[in-house]
């Protein structure tokens, strides 16, 4: 197995010192020497190729907080980790709420925790890709499924009448002598034919959601059924509650899990899922919780209740004991194959 690229660093201090014991860090932690720039004009000048900036906030010609901004406006930026004065975690977290991945100290602990945070930004960066590559995969697979269903239904749904008229019309041609009663009808179901492929083209065209149907077997067609005044789709594996932080993570679970028949309810605060989970159709309740992090509890403060309806599963970052130990059914760990990733839990849903 290749060994992971390791990060390319950029130091943005006009501390000497700071610099030198930056570089001594990364070489005893077998990473690459760091670039290191003292202002904010010259850190926009040398992002090119960086995956991760080490910030500090105080700067000759701006602040952390700004350039912090700057560089989250650019396509694709790297990684921001905010280097604060001891003491300043309100500055650290106004950081983190603007977008920085992480923050460090300037104390006597950095030594040791630098590595480790540049390598959980590391590891969420991959992440964060791996989602953005899946995510994509779906959404150019979801593309060819429509275009494919989208064929199969316009075969099936014009070409019959469109044969059926071009019979009538065969008929009409082929015998000069044909009475003016059968003239007559044979016109009237041409004009039914034309009349049911306008009513079919102009669904499809007005189509804001779709369902899909068997058509034959391996084969699918859109279901241009007429639907309720309401326009509610039928659920086919009930409701997924879904408390997920991460966007990136939350829009391809979501992406996922509708491929795989749920209606996908978003949860943002623990009180609305804790809610949501009583009501009846809930069938998956899918918690992105903070099994690594110290103190933090593995299932983001979901109680699960011994007597349910839905299936509870976690989304850790390495081991999923202590999610299982919190009620957890199923544990997904992150990064997961977005190819097996439902399969596995339609697995777990299935009745024994």
């Amino acid at each position: 197995m290749a060994e992971p690229e390791q990060p390319r660093v950029l130091l943005v201090d006009d501390d000497p010192d700071l610099g030198r014991l930056v570089q001594h860090i990364l070489r005893s932690n077998g990473m690459g020497p760091a670039r290191q720039v003292t202002t904010g004009r010259e850190a926009l000048a040398s992002l090119g190729g960086i995956d991760i900036v080490l910030l500090d906030h105080q700067l000759p010609d701006t602040n952390g907080l700004d350039l912090l901004d700057a560089i989250r406006t650019l396509p694709a930026p790297p990684a921001v980790v905010l280097v604060t004065g001891h003491g300043n975690e309100s500055l650290a977290a106004t950081a983190l709420r603007r977008g920085a991945d992480d923050y460090l100290a300037k104390d006597a602990a950095l030594t040791e925790l630098l590595p480790q945070i540049l390598e959980r930004v590391r590891r969420a960066r991959e992440l964060r890709k791996a989602l953005a590559e899946a995510e994509q995969d779906l959404v150019r697979a979801e593309r060819l499924a429509a275009v494919g269903e989208m064929t199969v239904t316009l075969h099936h749904e014009i070409n019959n009448p469109l044969m059926a008229a071009f019979a009538d019309v065969e008929l009409l041609l082929s015998n000069p002598d044909v009475p003016r009663e059968q003239i007559q009808q044979g016109l009237e179901d041409v004009r039914q034919a034309l009349r049911r492929i306008r009513d079919i083209v102009q669904r499809i065209g007005s189509l804001r959601d779709t369902r899909s149907k068997d058509y034959l077997r391996g084969i699918r067609m859109l279901d241009l059924a007429r639907k309720d005044r309401d326009g509610t789709a039928v659920l086919q594996r009930g409701t997924a509650l879904l408390h997920v932080a991460d966007e990136d993570l939350a829009r391809v679970v979501s992406l996922l899990l509708r491929a795989a028949g749920f209606q996908v309810e978003r949860c943002q605060e623990l009180g609305a899922l804790q809610a949501a989970a009583e009501r009846i159709g809930v069938t998956l309740v899918l918690i992105a919780g903070g099994a690594n992090t110290p103190g933090a509890h593995p299932l983001g403060g979901f109680s699960v209740k011994g007597e349910r309806d839905f299936l509870v599963v976690a989304l850790v970052a390495g081991e999923g004991g202590a999610a299982r130990a919190a009620g957890a059914d199923h544990v997904v760990s992150l990064p997961f194959d977005p190819r097996t990733f439902t399969e596995e839990i339609l697995r777990r849903l299935a009745p024994a």
